[in-house]
């Protein structure tokens, strides 16, 4: 019995009023921060459970023209508002306009049972309204050339990918036009994050956030900027040693970080491997890093566009050829080939042994054992590769401070392989 009157009251819709009112709290409580804007607190609340009130009536009576009515008034009511009242800022309130009618829509969301969304979505525009000084200093911040990466990776993604088709083809169904392509934007993608930062921060940070930034680009060419650079004085030597070790460590994290996207299953077992590369090559880093004493002005690692189309065919096509042998050399020589084409390709290029690995793994090629060991000897021979350059351009000063850093990262790698 007390159960029907509980329910004759309309009480059970109480809890969606209550969240619609959190909902226009919250976002309003932001505007009404704001002189200019012409909807605060109690203007927000009240949109928030108008929406959800006229959603509930539009669902009694079987019609969605209540709700579709009761959005119109409340933008032509806030459009008003701003045109018969002008702020001093001549602010045309735009966004408070669409805050509001998102606002609205976000109410009647939460009366058709998805308050979580609303929540979320409530909390994202809240955020967007917040932050809008750093918004701004980001757009400003960004070059021509920053954009041209951005569009070029949106193209990369959302124009070329789609229309791949996604099947196997060739010997050993190695060939899979969408997966070799999903491949190239997984790189660029990190790349194109790591390129755009790099600039973005300049030489402002020191060599830390220069080292993890020109890894997370591409550690061959940092290292090849500061062996140049390492021949300077004995302090710069010392300094581009931190910046080249850095580099090469977020190797680890960048090779773990593609094993959890591509392949989530050989994480456990690769995981120790790279941790205590990135363990032991940080201890020496950190101990290195701690007696240096300068401020001094740092170079920029000089690095192409990772997404541009020609870059991304580049190393599209380095994938596919090395999956390809990969795949035929560990099906006539085992696994013994395949590490061997594992210390050939990872000289010049971790990613694509690295991705021809885990795509592998997930075929049932390989064990996950053998994949984790191509991988870390990949790894394993670009630090060599990158070692003979600091020698050869960097000089021995240079080469004596990278050296312990460089062991440190290879024992700890060939200690978890022995852990296996």
């Amino acid at each position: 019995m007390n159960h029907q009157i509980w329910q004759n009251n309309g009480i059970e819709f109480l809890p969606q009023f209550l969240a619609s009112l959190a909902i226009g709290l919250l976002i309003g409580l932001e505007r009404e921060r704001r002189p200019s804007s012409k909807a605060g607190l109690r203007t927000f609340a009240l949109v928030a459970l108008m929406g959800t009130l006229a959603a509930m009536l539009s669902s009694k009576i079987g019609s969605p023209w209540l709700l579709v009515t009761g959005f119109c008034v409340v933008g032509v009511m806030i459009i008003a508002a701003y045109l018969t009242s002008p702020t001093e800022e001549n602010d045309p309130g735009t966004t408070t306009v669409a805050a509001l009618l998102l606002c609205y829509a976000l109410g009647a969301l939460i009366w058709y049972k998805q308050t979580t969304l609303a929540v979320m979505l409530a909390i994202i525009t809240t955020t967007l309204l917040y932050f809008k000084p750093e918004l701004r200093g980001i757009t400003k911040r960004l070059t021509r050339r920053d954009l041209v990466s951005i569009l070029q990776f949106l193209v990369l993604t959302f124009v070329i990918l789609p229309i791949l088709p996604n099947q196997n083809y060739g010997p050993y169904d190695t060939f899979n036009p969408h997966q070799i392509w999903m491949m190239v934007v997984l790189i660029s993608g990190l790349s194109l994050a790591g390129y755009v930062a790099l600039h973005w921060t300049s030489q402002r940070y020191g060599a830390p956030l220069l080292g993890l930034l020109g890894g997370l680009v591409s550690s061959t060419a940092t290292t090849l900027v500061y062996a140049r650079h390492g021949k300077i004085s004995d302090v710069m030597a010392r300094v581009s040693a931190v910046v080249i070790l850095l580099s090469s460590q977020v190797v680890l994290m960048r090779l773990a970080v593609l094993s959890a996207v591509v392949s989530p299953n050989l994480l456990a077992k690769l995981l120790p491997v790279m941790g205590l590369g990135l363990l032991f090559g940080l201890i020496v880093t950190l101990f290195d890093w701690r007696k240096l004493h300068t401020s001094s002005n740092l170079p920029m690692p000089k690095t192409s566009n990772p997404t541009e189309i020609l870059t991304a065919l580049s190393f599209g096509l380095l994938y596919a050829v090395v999956l390809f042998f990969s795949a035929w050399i560990s099906d006539i020589a085992g696994s013994g080939g395949l590490y061997v084409v594992a210390l050939i390709s990872g000289l010049t290029d971790v990613d694509a042994i690295t991705l021809s690995s885990l795509r592998l793994f997930d075929l049932n090629k390989l064990s996950d054992d053998q994949a984790v060991i191509a991988i870390s000897l990949a790894f394993l021979s670009n630090m060599i590769f990158k070692f003979g350059l600091v020698v050869f351009i960097g000089g021995t000063t240079l080469a004596k401070h990278v050296a312990a850093g460089f062991l440190a990262m290879g024992a700890g790698v060939t200690v978890g392989l022995i852990m296996l």
